[in-house]
């Protein structure tokens, strides 16, 4: 999360010319078109301005790997997706013959196409990486800023040796997707080598063998989520009418002004299954806070009239009433205020006269006098399109959702779709039943954090 790192002076010099550094990471602010400010800094090694490494995500979107202050390399793949996981590999080793060779970048195990690379000097040094220098992940050194405000894992460095990404990754054999857990053995991680544990007890803990443990500076979110099992955030990039919203905190939080009505949606979308959120109604002013599912992200939610139910698939727990297509469903409902958090269960396995069920929760408690867990009862459902029969502008799918119904009003949500955290608050200690997921309150029987396991297994 932002302002916080990992950091640490080395004693010893290894070796200077060959290294191979690996990390997953999960990026925080994603930037649309060339939007500045949103240079994020994964990791720098750094002895003063003229020597140092230095990878990091352009306001482009794309990672660039700085030695000495020349643009070493730079991958041209545009890596924005606000939802994924990226496994970068660089692997670096000045003795080789050939300049390309000299500095590779492997993206999800595969070398990445080069947008640009200079000459690196054949036999020289890189510029601090395994000196007996600082270095740190997740902060530019020197400025101290170009906080990295997303999420890093399996973070590992290979002093002396290039090695390529079958190390530390594979492609699973059932979905093809490039997976943590190498097929390729690392048996000696070199002098200043390293790999971080990253866990709630020892945050940047080393398990090489080689005792260069990490220290953290602030203290460290550490989420559910893993390169493994991706939880869902929201959708920076699905943001069609806000123009002055603020995503942080790992797109789990964000600040709306009043530049238009804000709209915001999960990046996991659901077809089948029962899953569970919560979103917490931070504050604000102006207009109604709104929290929803919707068949469609982005254009299911329009320009005018109630935002969150003024087309067809869209419901909202709004100013004490559920609307479906700007009609009152009816029922009787509690109307949220600031701080309190708002529960949604969405079941999209069993129906009710050929509707699929939702259902709305305030603080914990089910309101219209809904069971959730209760798969055969029908008080206080709300009945909605299931997704096969959506039409119009449904994309046969439902997204969490939330927002505002006024252009002028302010609001600020923070939302937990399994994670752990409102914001870097712990959020609870309940699971679903497959022990996934961190809850304020208990999570219906049955029903089962978005994330991409539970989305395998249910939907």
């Amino acid at each position: 999360m932002a302002s916080t790192y990992l950091n640490k002076t080395f004693s010893t010099t290894g070796n200077r010319q060959k290294f191979t550094l690996s990390m997953w990471f999960k990026r925080g602010i994603v930037p649309v078109g060339n939007q500045s400010g949103t240079e994020r800094m994964l990791f720098n090694a750094y002895q003063d301005s003229s020597n140092q490494d230095q990878i990091w995500l352009q306001s482009n979107g794309t990672i660039n790997y700085v030695r000495n202050n020349a643009n070493a390399v730079t991958p041209s793949q545009v890596l924005r997706d606000p939802a994924a996981w990226y496994h970068v590999v660089f692997a670096g080793d000045t003795t080789q013959g050939s300049n390309a060779d000299r500095l590779k970048v492997y993206i999800n195990g595969t070398q990445a196409p080069i947008g640009q690379q200079d000459t690196i000097t054949q036999g020289s040094n890189f510029g601090a990486i395994n000196n007996a220098q600082l270095s740190t992940f997740g902060r530019r050194n020197g400025s101290n800023d170009w906080y990295f405000d997303g999420s890093m894992a399996n973070i590992e460095m290979v002093d002396g040796q290039q090695y390529g990404p079958e190390y530390f990754g594979s492609t699973d054999t059932a979905t093809g997707i490039w997976k943590p857990g190498g097929s390729s053995a690392i048996s000696d991680y070199g002098t200043n080598g390293y790999r971080l544990k990253m866990d709630t007890t020892s945050p940047g803990a080393d398990t090489s063998g080689k005792g260069n443990t990490f220290t953290p500076s602030g203290t460290p979110t550490l989420l559910q989520g893993s390169p493994s099992n991706v939880y869902a955030n929201l959708n920076p990039l699905d943001n069609k009418f806000s123009t002055d919203a603020v995503f942080s905190n790992g797109n789990t939080y964000v600040a709306a002004g009043g530049a238009g009505n804000g709209r915001f949606y999960s990046t996991l979308g659901m077809v089948s299954g029962k899953y569970y959120c919560e979103i917490k109604n931070v504050s604000g002013s102006g207009g109604t806070p709104l929290f929803a599912v919707t068949g469609t992200s982005n254009y299911a939610l329009s320009g005018s009239g109630s935002p969150l139910s003024s087309q067809l698939y869209d419901y909202a727990l709004y100013n004490g009433n559920v609307y479906n297509n700007d009609a009152t469903v009816g029922g009787t409902w509690g109307t949220p205020s600031d701080g309190n958090i708002i529960g949604i269960a969405i079941n999209l396995d069993n129906e009710q006269g050929g509707l699929n069920k939702l259902y709305f929760s305030i603080n914990g408690v089910w309101q219209n006098g809904a069971d959730p867990s209760n798969l055969t009862s029908v008080t206080g459902v709300v009945g909605i399109t299931k997704p096969e029969n959506m039409t119009g502008n449904g994309v046969g799918a439902y997204f969490f959702a939330c927002g505002d119904d006024n252009s002028f009003a302010e609001r600020r949500f923070a939302t937990n779709f399994g994670e752990g955290f409102f914001q870097t608050t712990a959020a609870g200690t309940e699971a679903d039943d497959n022990g996934q997921g961190l809850f304020a309150y208990d999570v219906p029987a049955g029903f089962y954090a978005l994330n991409t396991k539970n989305l395998e297994a249910y939907g």
